[in-house]
């Protein structure tokens, strides 16, 4: 058997005397899809933060094909390393979060090719040939000109997806990507994470959308006050929780919207 892509064990996360995660443990195998879902403030977007090192972890342990992403062991005891170090491990990590946070003074195409170049020291032909195949795969080639605010919501988040593919990573996190769309304009995310899920990249996905969850996802995880609650196949969690919490929360984010008035 192989071994798990991202591993966490026993992950512990505060802020001040709000414990945010109490002691987290869950594995992702390679080319796994796992959907993150539960209410605000469960420790979703945290968990998903601390994967790639941009919130430290106060115990246990994280690791993304088999390495601390910014940390280094000595003996028993993890150290936490210099920004530009994680920095370097965490460029095979790709993160979507819910503001597109695209440069605003570059073009669709420039805000593309950035990291591939700055970071990865690719050729400016090479990562403009292969950046223009991702927007072309999200279908965003016809704006490789534009600027930013020239482009909808829907239109800058799959930017976004595309910038974050083109550092070719072994993982892509997703943040709630369409909560700051509306609501006409998450079909069009939701048809490229799903393209990209069946392509066979390992994604982890905080997500309201149930739907992309059943249809997409591997495995669910059902996270509440910082713990893992359930976890299970997308028909096991989503059409037959095992937990009253589990239950209670999806009776509200599932009811028809005549019934939420």
């Amino acid at each position: 058997m192989t071994a798990p892509l991202v591993e966490a064990r026993g992950v512990v996360k505060s802020f001040g005397s709000v414990h945010v995660l109490r002691g987290v443990d869950f594995t992702v195998g390679t080319g796994r899809v796992v959907c993150l879902i539960g209410p605000s403030g469960s420790g979703k977007s945290t968990l998903l933060r601390c994967i790639n090192h941009l919130e430290t972890i106060d115990a246990g342990e994280l690791t993304v094909d088999g390495h601390h992403v910014g940390y280094v062991r000595r003996g028993n005891v993890l150290h936490e390393i210099g920004e530009r170090e994680a920095a370097r491990r965490r460029a095979d990590i790709g993160m979507v979060f819910q503001q597109f946070n695209l440069f605003p003074h570059m073009t669709v195409l420039e805000n593309v090719i950035e990291a591939p170049v700055r970071v990865r020291k690719e050729r400016a032909t090479a990562a403009r040939e292969h950046a223009l195949e991702l927007l072309c795969n999200v279908g965003m080639d016809s704006k490789a000109g534009a600027y930013p605010r020239q482009l909808s919501g829907g239109q800058q988040q799959r930017v976004a997806i595309a910038r974050a593919l083109a550092m070719r990573p072994k993982l892509m996190l997703f943040d709630e990507p369409t909560s700051a769309l509306d609501p006409e304009l998450v079909g069009e995310v939701i048809t490229v994470m799903e393209n990209l899920a069946h392509s066979g990249m390992t994604m982890i996905v905080v997500t309201h959308e149930m739907e992309f969850a059943r249809a997409a996802a591997d495995e669910v995880i059902f996270m509440s006050d910082g713990r893992i609650v359930e976890q299970g196949t997308p028909d096991a969690v989503l059409s037959r929780p095992a937990h009253e919490r589990t239950r209670s929360f999806l009776e509200r984010v599932l009811r028809p919207a005549s019934q939420a008035t």
